[in-house]
């Protein structure tokens, strides 16, 4: 799809060179670059939803699967 943007002169001249610079063009280069933005966010997204999430969720830890777990790692010093 076609679009139009304004960009800040100094961002469209180092987009322009860095397009050159990859050997791509300015379109490839900008549609790249929103795509890493998007996915980068969206990720943040996930994380803010788990962390919404496990906040509701107890986490203490049952006492006896805690002995269990701290036996089941012996005398290995660490």
């Amino acid at each position: 799809m076609k679009t139009a943007i304004s960009l800040p002169d100094k961002l469209f001249a180092s987009t322009d060179a860095l397009a050159k610079r990859l050997g791509v063009s300015r379109s490839q280069l900008v549609a790249t670059a929103l795509a890493e933005f998007v996915a980068k966010h969206r990720g943040r997204d996930v994380t803010r939803r788990l962390d919404a999430l496990y906040v509701r969720e107890p986490s203490a830890l049952d006492p006896t699967t805690g002995r269990l777990q701290a036996r089941s790692l012996g005398a290995d010093p660490w």
